[in-house]
């Protein structure tokens, strides 16, 4: 049943915006933290560019992705409120146990819980606040959000970096209460806010799910049943009882396990690869030794073939949704972007800070400070720009309006990362920064927005997911280790970061046909779910 959707702010949307924001900035401050503190990390424990990169993307990636699933589909069901400040509990704790890590495996055991943990912020916190907000105002309630991550990023370096140079400094004689360093009190100051965050989260009135979209939205009666249905049809072993048990023929059997032994190929030949280039020593986690480029493309392919189960548990478990997401070659391609663009971002965020020490001299405490407030405030107000730019333009060139401002964000910015990487000093660096930097925010608000409005609101939340799934995987877990890889192959960070950029040409592709064909699959919306 659908009715005429509303135009006015739901009772509490600003304060609901607010709360989810400033999660996403929690999200993204106790995600990133590990980027300036990454060259004490390095020294204590003896780990180079690559192995830095692995923890930063491919051990966070795969928990965030797999676990972005079962709970993407519970926030299409349950209380979403109360998803968040669980959530953002677990993930706390996780990065709190950071600040005892003296070991490889225990900071991956950490990053691994703070994967799990953020896995539900996206999925719940984009559903959530589009029953709050009007269709013609999300492209704004993307900017607020995007502007809420770049205050994490810009957060997690200035709070980071102060906090382990000012715990070094007080305590240089070796007295540290407990034998903390700096870097893990850090990890320990970035979790607190977020256990006083999840209180006013769990307050939070929860809306009526569809009310802005006019379209209604039954009650799921079993919310975590179908959650643990999903984890269980996509987790690997377990997907194959899921498929027969809901009749899966032969052919989709078949085509899974050629998929699978493809995917292992590609691993085995990727890892090669990657050891040729670049030798690196076993590490050990636990008890075992392994290849850090095994365990590396492992993961990856670990991912795809969770990809694959999901789309095919999807299809069998949620026929609807499945035609709904797979046959708008929009949602297909605003995941392809993200994903892309996500290779570019990552990979450069996770080195930027251990750039500017190396090429400039600067220290730990300069960086975070010079750095983080500068990222922060531009990522603040770009996205606060582009979002309503966005929508302005939507309303006047429906569906190309939002991509045409995609477009111009991702295909300028690579051009200009060249200018910036190659500034001869840090001052050179900060002012060419700022105009670059406010041009690549523009990416995230309009590609996010076109994307949640091709799929029915109790869809967001899988939506998203799917999203967060791909991207993670194919974008955070890719990006960081080959920079991190090219850069300990060439011995230059900066060829390293600058070589990501190539990507750039088949997001500039496809922006352009998303902006020839997003308004015609929207209008085909209930075409699909029907």
């Amino acid at each position: 049943m659908t009715t005429q959707p509303r135009r006015s702010l739901a009772p509490g949307a600003w304060y609901a915006l607010i709360l989810v924001a400033l999660t996403n900035a929690m999200s993204l401050l106790d995600r990133q933290i590990l980027a300036i503190l990454a060259p004490a990390i390095k020294k204590d424990l003896n780990i180079g560019d690559a192995e830095m990169g692995l923890l930063y993307g491919t051990v966070f990636a795969l928990f965030y992705a797999l676990f972005s699933l079962p709970v993407g589909r519970l926030a299409d069901g349950w209380i979403r409120t109360r998803l968040l400040a669980i959530s953002l509990l677990f993930w706390s704790a996780a990065t709190g146990l950071a600040g005892f890590a003296s070991s490889f495996a225990m900071l991956a055991l950490s990053r691994l819980g703070v994967g799990i943990g953020e896995a539900a912020t996206q999925p719940a916190g984009t559903s959530l606040i589009f029953d709050f907000w009007p269709k013609h105002r999300r492209g704004f309630v993307m900017s607020v959000m995007a502007s809420a991550i770049a205050l994490g990023l810009g957060g997690s370096l200035v709070l980071g970096g102060v906090a382990a140079y000012e715990w070094d400094a007080a305590y240089a004689a070796g007295t540290a209460p407990f034998g903390l360093k700096g870097w893990q009190f850090a990890f320990l100051v970035a979790a607190a806010p977020g256990f006083i965050l999840a209180a006013f989260l769990w307050t939070l009135r929860e809306p009526v799910r569809g009310q802005m979209d006019g379209i209604e939205t039954p009650r799921d009666p079993h919310p975590f049943r179908a959650s643990l249905a999903l984890l269980g049809s996509v987790t690997p072993g377990f997907h194959w009882i899921g498929m027969k048990g809901r009749g899966a023929n032969a052919g989709m059997v078949r085509g899974n396990l050629l998929a699978l032994v493809g995917i292992v190929i590609a691993a085995f030949l990727l890892a090669a690869i990657s050891t040729a280039v670049s030798p690196k020593p076993a590490m050990a986690i636990g008890a075992v030794s392994i290849n850090p480029h095994v365990l590396q493309w492992s993961v990856i392919g670990l991912g795809v073939f969770v990809i694959i189960n999901l789309m095919q548990g999807m299809k069998l478990g949620d026929a609807q949704a499945f035609r709904v997401i797979s046959r708008s070659p929009t949602v297909m391609m605003c995941i392809a972007v993200g994903t892309l663009q996500s290779v570019i971002n990552y990979g450069l965020m996770a080195f930027n800070p251990s750039f500017l020490i190396r090429s400039y001299g600067l220290s730990m405490q300069e960086t975070a400070l010079q750095f983080g407030l500068l990222s922060a405030a531009i990522g603040i107000i770009g996205p606060l720009v582009w979002g309503p730019l966005s929508d302005w333009l939507n309303q006047r060139f429906p569906g190309g309006g939002r991509a045409w401002v995609a477009l111009f964000a991702m295909a300028i910015s690579p051009i200009m990362s060249f200018w910036v990487y190659y500034a001869p000093d840090a001052g050179s660096f900060y002012a060419r920064f700022v105009p670059y930097s406010f041009i690549l925010t523009g990416w995230m608000p309009p590609l996010y927005a076109i994307m949640y409005d091709q799929v029915l609101p109790r869809m967001r939340g899988l939506t998203a997911s799917l999203y967060l799934l791909v991207m993670t995987i194919l974008g955070m877990g890719i990006g960081p280790y080959v920079v991190g890889l090219l850069s300990d192959a060439t011995g230059s960070l900066r060829t390293a970061m600058l070589s990501i950029n190539v990507v750039a040409i088949p997001i500039a592709v496809l922006m352009v046909l998303i902006a020839r064909r997003a308004e015609r699959d929207e209008g085909a919306l209930l075409v699909r779910a029907a």
